[in-house]
């Protein structure tokens, strides 16, 4: 059996790699493709290396576009590499562009089709993330649901029971496995001049949320809002998109420390120390729950509902007062909430399954 591992963002590599590690544990042949939808060094390279992955076989380097262009480019550049490489199953997690172009490549070569973290929905077809994990769900073979409440969802969309299984989320993985190597690397803390539990963490970069000024604009303002209110300071490791759309908006948020993209340890270091998260990432999300960090989601709705469900989460959307309403929320829960995506054993299973031991 030959397995091709497809990536090509920073959260695809941080939750593919239990996966990438499980198939070597055992044995198993496989190669990884990475599309380079995500090309800087902080939001790609550093990633294999603080994981301890091997390198990508191949790289696509695609860099940015738009949607069709990023897409269509994948797609060929995919299609032309499994042809060489023909494997028996094609894994893919998530819901980019290169998720979405990457599972249907395979499906045209009659390729197997495996989706790592398979039925998550918004039900916001605004969403470009919507259509890929959906459309991706519908060409796959292998339907790993993180949770019992996505494995229902596939099942009402008509897939057939068989192919899904609910295995919890890679997140649990990359999280348990790395936090202590984290805390034994460079006290990242420090170096930015902030105490454990006396500050705000934020990561605001969908493009619906920074490429639309009527949105992007009341959340730096709440978040201004946030450091004055509470005099604690904001830390916001900005994301290239957010920065260049935040320059041709003409906004400058006053009282939020502004840091580069940081690498995954030094990231963990900040979830697990936060006093609260501020984010539009559905990974960042997952990982603030399974922390037992408090997390306001900047956005009018979530694909990980379970995260709401017990207690971990609220939506704020883009308005500056509700953001201030839902922080004081979340600030006084107790943070005893039970982690609803797995034991940390996904990868495990998931490469169980496809090599059916």
């Amino acid at each position: 059996m030959k397995i091709a591992v497809i990536v090509g963002t920073r959260p695809e590599i941080i939750k593919m790699a239990p996966v990438v590690r499980e198939l070597e544990n055992n044995g198993v042949n496989y190669f990884i493709l990475h599309t380079g939808q995500h090309y800087s060094y902080n939001l790609d390279r550093v990633f294999f290396e603080q994981l301890r992955l091997q390198d990508a076989k191949y790289n696509l380097e695609i860099g940015s576009g738009s949607h069709a262009e990023q897409t269509g480019k994948i797609l060929i550049g995919v299609g032309k590499v499994l042809e060489i490489e023909k494997p028996d199953i094609v894994l893919v997690e998530g819901d980019t562009n290169s998720v979405f172009a990457g599972a249907l490549a395979a499906v045209k070569l009659h390729i197997s089709v495996g989706h790592v973290e398979a039925g998550l929905r918004s039900y916001d077809k605004q969403m470009p993330e919507e259509i890929n994990r959906t459309l991706t769900d519908h060409c796959s073979d292998y339907l790993f649901a993180p949770t019992p409440q996505a494995r229902e969802i596939l099942l009402g969309e008509g897939i057939v029971e068989d192919k899904v299984f609910v295995t919890g989320n890679t997140i649990v993985d990359a999280v348990y496995q790395n936090l202590e190597i984290a805390r034994e690397t460079e006290d990242f803390l420090n170096t930015l001049h902030l105490t454990p539990s006396e500050y705000f963490l934020v990561t605001l970069h969908r493009q619906e949320n920074v490429d639309d000024r009527a949105r992007f604009a009341p959340i730096l303002e709440g978040l201004d809002r946030l450091a004055s209110e509470f005099g604690l300071p904001v830390i916001y490791p900005i994301h290239p998109r957010s920065q260049k759309m935040m320059a041709e908006f003409g906004l400058k948020p006053q009282n939020v420390k502004l840091i580069e993209p940081t690498d995954f340890l030094r990231f963990l270091q900040l979830e697990s120390n936060a006093r609260l998260i501020l984010t539009d990432s559905g990974g960042v999300q997952e990982e603030a729950c399974v922390l037992k960090v408090p997390c306001v989601t900047l956005r009018d709705n979530t694909e990980r509902p379970e995260t709401i469900d017990v207690g971990a989460n609220i939506l704020a959307g883009a308005s500056s007062d509700k953001m201030l309403a839902c922080v004081k929320v979340m600030i006084s829960r107790e943070n005893n909430w039970i982690n609803p995506f797995g034991d940390g054993k996904a990868g495990k299973r998931i490469v169980e399954i496809i090599t059916g031991d």
